[in-house]
């Protein structure tokens, strides 16, 4: 596995559903510079803890698309299976209509790139903040039983966010709306003497 933080995020062109249910053959991640990304991997369509993700994701997605991120999932699925899960009823076992990409990775190059390749074959569960330079800034990678909180995503947009505008570092357990830090002693006395008991 490899860290990517810090890092130009990979590119890659592949086919993919789209959120309008259109399939495209070339879909590319850098058409996404200039806004923030949120490149999601998952190990298959029709299991198990994969669609729970997938549709927190989607029941976020405005949240999302409010601080200027787009979500993009991927899976070493065809884009027909895609299509298919998409069009396969919630109560089904599906997913259903939803309102981001599904990018296809048959020969693996994707998650090989990105260093998340579980022993089995598939894709670890792998989210990775990408800024609006193509820099990746935060990942996560978790073994296939263990389902994301995809609110601590939305959590690290906030903290990225929060970051370039004040130029202030976010301490353990920051929300959006908390006190940051100055990268020096005394702004980190001053904190640690209000926030210290409560960390």
């Amino acid at each position: 596995m490899s860290v990517l933080v810090t890092q130009q995020a990979p590119d890659f062109h592949s086919t993919a559903v789209l959120a309008d249910g259109q399939i495209v053959e070339d879909f590319q991640l850098s058409s996404l510079k200039g806004q923030k990304i949120v490149l999601f991997f998952y190990p298959l369509d029709f299991t198990f803890v994969c669609p729970s993700e997938i549709l927190a994701h989607h029941h976020r997605v405005a949240a999302f698309a409010e601080r200027g991120a787009q979500l993009v999932g991927v899976s070493i699925d065809s884009r027909h299976t895609h299509n298919a899960w998409r069009n396969t009823d919630v109560n089904d076992g599906g997913i259903g209509a939803i309102d981001f990409p599904l990018v296809s990775d048959m020969d693996h190059a994707i998650m090989d790139a990105y260093g998340i390749v579980h022993p089995e074959g598939t894709a670890l569960r792998a989210s990775f903040l990408i800024d609006e330079n193509f820099v990746v800034r935060h990942q996560v990678v978790n073994d296939h039983p263990l389902g994301r909180n995809v609110d601590e995503m939305l959590r690290m947009v906030d903290a990225l966010d929060f970051h370039t505008e004040h130029g202030e570092v976010c301490p353990a357990g920051w929300n959006k709306g908390d006190d940051g830090m100055k990268e020096s002693a005394e702004s980190v006395a001053e904190y640690l003497s209000k926030n210290a008991e409560n960390l």
